[in-house]
C-alpha cells in the first residue's frame, strides 16, 4: 500500500470507527444491527477495533433485540486470535445470552420464593423440636388437650360440677327406689309386743319379694292397681310387716296365726287354731321379770305345720286370754303378737286394733336383725351410740 492511501485508510477507519460509535450509540433508539465493515486490505485490519465494535454491538444486540440477536461470524483472516476471541465471547463475554438470561433469572426468582416462604419446623427431631404451640405444626392429640383445657377453663365448669352431682344423687336415688320396691325395705321396732323375738330398738330388714308387689310396696301407697302382682301366700307363723288396715298408712309387725278359712280363740291363756290346742311348752326355771317388775313365762309354741317360736305372757287373767272364735275371711289373715299379753293385734277390732289385714296389706317378710340398740339410744346424741348398743343381736336371723 502506498502512502498516498494511508490518510485515506486513516480517515475510513476513523469514519468506521465513529459510524460504529454512532450505530453504538442510535442502538437503543432504532434497534438496528451493528454492521462491520470488512478490511479493503488484507494485513492492515485493525483487530482490536474490529472486536470491540462486534463485542459492543453483540452486547447492544442481546440486551435490546434478544430474539433476533445473531452471533457474529468472523471472514477467515491472518488474525486467527481476534476471530477465536469473537467466537468464544458467548462463553467468556460478562454480558450473556437471551437463554442464559432467562434461565438465571428463572433460578434468581426460584432461589427468592424459596427464601420468601416460611419455613416451617418439625413436629419431631433429633434435636429434641416439640413445637406444640404451633397450631398448624401440633399434633391432633397435643391439640384436643390443649382445647380441652381451654373449654376447662372458659367458664361453665361449675355448671358442668353442678350437673354431674345432680346426676349422681338422681342416680344414687333411683337404684335406692329399686331397691326399696322390689327387693329389701328396712323398719326399726318401736315396741315390746314382739319379745323376746324381736325387742325395741332392733333394726330388722324385710325381703320384698316373698309376697309379691302391691299398692303398698311402693312408698306412699299410691292407687295404682288393686291387689297383688306376683302373689304368692304367706306361711303360717312368718313374721310380717303390713299396713294398719284402719289407715292403710301405719306399718306393723306381728306374726302370722291364721290362714284363709281357719277359726281362731283364746282360751284361758291357750291359743286354740281350728278347734285344736297349740302345743307349747313353759319354760323352766327362775321367773323373768319385765323393766317394770312384772313376772313373765315363756314358752316355745308349735303351730300346726310345725313351726316352732318362742312366746311369753303375764300369766292368766289378761284381757285378751280368753276370746271368741275368729273366722279368717278370704283373702284375710290373722296377725298376733308374740308378747301376748302386751300386743294389740287381730284379737281386737279393727276400729281400735288389727282386725283382719288384707292379703293388699302385705308389705313383706322379716328376715334378719341387722343392728339393735336400747331404748333410750338417739340418732342425734352420738355417745347413745355406744353406750346402748346390742352387739350381742347384731345380724341375728329370725324364725
Amino acid at each position: 500500500m502506498s502512502d498516498e492511501h494511508k490518510p485515506h485508510d486513516d480517515s475510513h477507519a476513523d469514519g468506521e470507527a465513529h459510524k460504529h460509535d454512532d450505530a453504538h450509540a442510535a442502538a437503543p433508539e432504532t434497534h438496528a444491527e451493528p454492521h462491520v465493515e470488512p478490511a479493503h486490505e488484507s494485513g492492515h485490519v485493525e483487530a482490536p477495533a474490529a472486536v470491540e465494535a462486534v463485542s459492543d454491538g453483540h452486547a447492544d444486540a442481546a440486551h435490546e433485540e434478544p430474539a433476533h440477536a445473531e452471533p457474529a461470524h468472523e471472514e477467515q483472516s491472518s488474525h486467527d486470535d481476534a476471530v477465536t476471541i469473537v467466537s468464544d465471547a458467548p462463553a467468556h463475554d460478562p454480558h450473556p445470552t437471551p437463554a442464559e438470561t432467562a434461565t438465571a433469572a428463572a433460578i434468581a426468582g426460584g432461589a427468592a420464593v424459596a427464601a420468601a416462604a416460611p419455613q416451617k419446623r418439625p413436629v419431631w427431631s433429633d434435636q429434641g423440636d416439640a413445637p406444640f404451640e404451633d397450631v398448624e405444626i401440633t399434633p391432633v392429640y397435643a391439640r384436643g388437650k390443649k382445647g380441652a383445657k381451654k373449654k376447662k377453663s372458659s367458664g361453665g365448669g361449675a355448671a358442668n360440677e353442678g350437673w354431674e352431682i345432680f346426676k349422681t344423687i338422681a342416680f344414687a336415688l333411683a337404684i335406692a327406689m329399686v331397691l326399696r320396691i322390689l327387693l329389701f325395705q328396712p323398719f326399726t321396732i318401736p315396741s315390746a309386743s314382739m319379745e323376746p323375738n324381736l325387742y325395741e330398738g332392733d333394726y330388722i330388714v324385710v325381703t320384698k319379694w316373698s309376697y309379691g308387689y302391691s299398692r303398698h310396696s311402693i312408698p306412699f301407697s299410691p292407687p295404682l292397681f288393686e291387689g297383688r302382682i306376683m302373689d304368692r301366700a304367706p306361711q303360717r307363723g312368718d313374721i310380717v310387716v303390713f299396713k294398719l288396715p284402719r289407715d292403710d298408712r301405719t306399718d306393723y309387725i306381728k306374726r302370722l296365726i291364721g290362714m284363709p278359712g281357719d277359726r281362731i280363740q283364746m282360751i284361758d291363756n291357750v291359743l286354740h287354731i281350728n278347734g285344736a290346742p297349740v302345743q307349747d311348752v313353759t319354760i323352766t326355771g327362775e321367773q323373768l321379770t319385765t323393766m317394770y317388775g312384772q313376772q313373765i313365762t315363756q314358752a316355745n309354741e308349735t303351730l300346726p305345720g310345725g313351726r316352732t317360736f318362742r312366746i311369753q305372757d303375764f300369766g292368766p287373767g289378761g284381757d285378751l286370754d280368753n276370746t271368741p272364735v275368729f273366722e279368717v275371711p278370704t283373702g284375710y289373715y290373722f296377725m298376733m303378737g308374740d308378747n301376748r299379753d302386751n300386743s294389740i293385734d287381730s284379737r281386737v277390732d279393727e276400729s281400735a286394733g288389727v282386725g283382719f289385714v288384707p292379703a293388699e296389706n302385705l308389705i313383706g317378710k322379716a328376715e334378719i336383725i341387722l343392728f339393735s340398740w336400747e331404748p333410750g339410744a338417739s340418732l342425734w346424741n352420738p355417745v347413745s351410740w355406744f353406750s346402748k348398743i346390742r352387739p350381742s343381736r347384731f345380724f341375728t336371723v329370725l324364725d
